[in-house]
């Protein structure tokens, strides 16, 4: 049992661990990157999609609120591919080869609110496939292949309102009775499948839906003959290629009381059919309607507007030159749209009838001028007339419209705009000249538009901005004047707009003028066109205040580069987003940002910012996005010594950087998006601290690092930064040297312990090893001994040694021994006479007494004696 709870105890270790691999490498993505938000938060966005992935990257960021994997190649949905991401809202899959999903394969995904599969090979929806998805609000499986759909397939989609099965294989209606297990269904597309017929009679018994919005298509036989669909309002038929033809059947027409939209974009259809469709539609009010000369011939379109609940009318794609005159029928419409109808003009007469008409559209038409009919409309709220051939308008054309808000005229050739045209729109609020061909708008603009909020006179060819044109527009709050032929702005041009919030102008700061009185101005985007000078016909501002509401400013040159005064922007203290392009500064020092601390986002692309310092960032303590791309930036040492510690996107891309010091990061605590892309990194140990940082940090995503390439060495050029192996820049030797001066420090600490505790030991013991050399080089060499014993003795044991010990070995044994008091050689040292004696000697004999036992210098002879090839030839005890 305790094997098995060890067993057991290891298991979870090692799970641990790996968890703890995978969460490093949470932000070292290799297959997706981090979509920068314009306001950054702490939701992560990711977009993997067109990176040829065959399989869901596993090492999605977990707390990702979005994931975009489109246009890949993924051929199945695995059971965990998407495991513990419980924050996701937001997944795209479509344009993949998926084949398969898992059941259970969205288990975790409790959040998610939209999830696209389109435009894949699914077969069929199984039971399990969509488990756990209980907020999905939003689902798409268009573009597939599906077959079968199993009854229980929604049953876990309680919170869905829109479902698309388009382009499909579904070939009955009962192949749909699933939808009955949503509660909160709204809509259902059902176009393009294979559908025969669409009969409530094939539903099961008991089917309701919620359903307000159907849409189907094809030929087929369309019957609602029980109340399947209670709550409908809207049916859309839809064309899907060619042999639509519609058969309605419809015995009960309370079955459809609540039909009020109906969309027809049918190439085959018949009168009779179209007449039978409005027959049965009591509540109708409004009629989308893909129009054919057969039924304008036959005089549908009055039919169509004796409807007395129709009250909007959309006629498309076909010409209706020959038809106009039938359109004064629908005297109750509230709202009309004759787009792409080839209109080359609406007689008089054709809409005047309309006198409840609120929106008019005559868009992406052919017409030269302003309807005749249109300045008898007093009711009239929005008026469109963009994308035609008008060239002029007349005192006359909107003489009556008083109660206009919209009027759209962009996109035609008008070239002139005379004081009377607007006199009688006094509630006009927006108002779109774009994109003609105007060249001043003097008088324009007078007293009666006091309500106008909204103008655009982007991409006429206007020179001047004179002091009169806009001096009216007092509620004006948006503001559109970009134009490439600017050349030229007096003083007092904006004089007047006291109200204005945002401007888009081609005019540089300097050409501005007198606009201290722009106290509400938030945005102000300036895109300066290529080679074009410009000219104030007065003194500039030099007051110091310049817009102090300010909170946003772009500046774009479209080529070259335009040098910019920061004098004007440093006024600008509640100054949030400062982004520029093609742009030079001036000066580049502490003083550039001074006075704009508020700012968030600083955009400073396709500059000369080579010689950046880190006091140009020093006063913008709570910046969250940076983007310095494509400005020759060389080195990241200018963000050492800054205090951004709530940067949290960074970007450097297309810059000329080669070597990244890692500890830049360090000073940038709330990192999370690093874009290095193009730069031309060096595969040099100079990298291997940036390479190491990559791998291991915990915070940081840097954007497509898996694709960065070395520059140099040239060997190395086009290869990846993360195979250059680092391992041998780490072995620089300072572990070497870490090992050498520890040494030496412990055994000069040692040397002293032993030199003051262990001196005369170290020294006997110095002499002993001396003795030992001593006596095997006399043993090599062999020398013949002076002595046959050398006698040790304590000078108390010298009369014994002389009365008994002397007389027997030299007198009766012949030896000829060696005694200190007689054969050492006086004036050398003791111990050197010692070490002579006992290797001079065969043997050794020692005397031992207690007076030698307490000697230290007989003990120094019998170690020395112990140490030499000579031994103990008598061992004496003296009682």
């Amino acid at each position: 049992m305790r094997s098995k709870g060890n067993l057991s105890l290891l298991i979870f270790m090692l799970l641990f661990i790996l968890r703890c691999i995978n969460h490093s490498l949470a932000y070292f993505l290799t297959n997706c990157t981090m979509i920068i938000q314009e306001t950054p938060s702490n939701e992560v966005a990711l977009d993997c999609a067109d990176r040829q992935l065959v399989a869901v990257p596993d090492d999605l960021i977990k707390d990702a609120v979005s994931v975009k994997l489109g246009m890949n190649r993924i051929p199945k949905i695995n059971k965990g591919d998407f495991c513990d991401m419980g924050r996701l809202s937001y997944l795209l899959l479509y344009g993949n080869e998926i084949t398969v999903v898992d059941d259970g394969s969205f288990t975790d995904l409790v959040l998610l609110k939209t999830l696209d599969i389109s435009t894949n090979k699914l077969t069929n929806v199984t039971c399990n496939m969509f488990q756990g998805l209980s907020n999905l609000t939003m689902l798409d499986l268009s573009q597939n292949k599906i077959r079968f759909i199993h009854n229980a397939a929604f049953r876990f989609l309680i919170s869905l309102q829109t479902l698309s099965l388009r382009y499909n294989k579904l070939q009955q209606i009962c192949d749909i009775a699933p939808i009955r297990d949503l509660p909160q269904i709204q809509e259902v597309f059902l176009s393009c499948n294979l559908f025969s017929s669409f009969e409530t009679k094939d539903l099961p018994q008991n089917f309701s839906s919620n359903l307000n919005t159907l849409e189907i298509s094809g030929k087929i036989r369309f019957s609602i003959s029980t109340p399947a669909f209670p709550y409908i309002k809207t049916l859309v038929f839809f064309a899907c290629g060619y042999h639509n033809n519609l058969q309605w059947d419809i015995p009960d027409k309370a079955l459809l009381q609540n039909i009020t939209d109906l969309y027809l974009d049918q190439q085959e259809i018949s009168v009779e059919a179209i007449q039978e469709i409005l027959q049965s539609l009591d509540s109708l009010t409004h009629f989308n309607l893909s129009f054919f000369r057969e039924w304008g011939e036959k005089g549908l379109l009055s039919e169509m507007c004796k409807k007395a609940t129709l009250r909007s009318l959309n006629l498309f794609q076909r010409d209706l030159n020959s038809f106009t005159s039938q359109l004064a029928s629908c005297s109750q419409l509230t709202k009309l749209k004759l787009e792409d109808t080839y209109l080359k003009d609406l007689p008089k007469g054709s809409i005047l009838p309309m006198r409840k008409l609120r929106f008019l559209s005559v868009s992406r038409n052919e017409l030269n001028r302003v309807p005749f009919d249109v300045k008898h409309l007093s009711s009239l709220e929005t008026l469109r007339l963009r994308n035609n051939l008008i060239s002029e308008l007349s005192c006359e054309d909107f003489m009556n419209n008083t109660n206009l808000s919209e009027l759209y005229l962009n996109a035609n050739q008008i070239s002139k705009v005379g004081r009377c045209v607007f006199e009688s729109l006094t509630n006009l609020k927006r108002l779109d000249l774009s994109d003609n061909m105007l060249t001043t708008v003097t008088d324009a603009f007078n007293n009666a538009l006091q309500k106008l909020e909204v103008l655009n006179l982007r991409k006429n060819f206007i020179k001047c901005i004179r002091n009169d044109y806009f001096r009216h527009l007092k509620s004006l709050k948006r503001l559109n004047i970009e134009s490439y032929l600017f050349e030229k702005a007096e003083s007092k041009a904006f004089n007047g707009l006291k109200n204005l919030e945002e401007l888009t102008s081609s005019l540089p700061l300097e050409g501005f003028g007198e606009i201290t009185h722009l106290q509400l101005m938030e945005n102000l985007t300036i895109i300066l066109p290529s080679n074009r000078r410009f000219t104030v016909s007065e003194s500039t501002n030099d007051q110091g205040i310049f817009f102090k509401s300010m909170k946003s400013l772009t500046v774009t040159c479209k080529s070259g580069l335009y040098y910019f005064n920061m004098e004007k922007v440093q006024s600008m203290n509640q100054l949030e987003i400062f982004k520029t392009e093609n742009v030079l500064f001036y000066w580049q020092d502490k003083f550039t940002f001074e006075r704009n601390t508020r700012l968030k986002t600083l955009t400073l692309t396709k500059s000369d910012l080579s010689k950046i310092r880190s006091e140009l960032l020093q006063p913008i303590p709570h910046l969250q996005i940076l983007d310095l791309s494509q400005s020759k930036i060389k080195s990241l040492d200018f963000l050492m010594r800054t205090n951004l510690t709530e940067l949290r996107y960074l970007i450097l891309a297309d810059n000329e950087i080669d070597v990244i010091n890692e500890l830049v990061f360090s000073s940038l605590p709330s990192l999370t998006y690093l874009d290095l892309s193009n730069n031309p990194l060096l595969c040099e140990c100079s990298n291997s601290g940036f390479i190491q940082w990559v791998k291991n940090n915990k915070q940081t995503m840097v954007v497509n690092t898996h694709q960065y390439k070395c520059s140099f060495p040239v060997e190395k050029q086009g290869t990846k930064l993360l195979d250059f192996d680092i391992q041998p820049c780490l072995d620089d030797g300072s572990f070497f040297f870490f090992i050498s001066s520890t040494c030496l420090v412990v055994l000069t600490l040692l040397t002293s312990f032993i030199y003051h505790f262990l001196k005369w030991q170290l020294v006997y013991t110095f002499h002993l090893f001396l003795a030992f050399l001593y006596d095997s080089r006399k043993g090599k060499k062999q020398d013949p001994h002076q002595f046959d014993a050398f006698v040790s003795y304590n000078v108390h044991d010298e009369d014994w040694v002389y009365r008994e010990m002397l007389p027997v070995l030299e007198g009766e044994q012949g030896w000829r021994l060696c005694l200190h008091h007689r054969d050492f050689q006086p004036g050398k040292p003791i111990i050197e006479n010692i070490t002579d004696a006992i290797y001079g000697s065969r043997k050794t004999i020692c005397v031992i007494s207690r007076h030698y036992l307490q000697s230290e210098w007989c003990s120094r002879e019998i170690q020395i004696a112990r140490w030499g090839r000579c031994c103990l030839a008598y061992h004496v005890q003296i009682i």
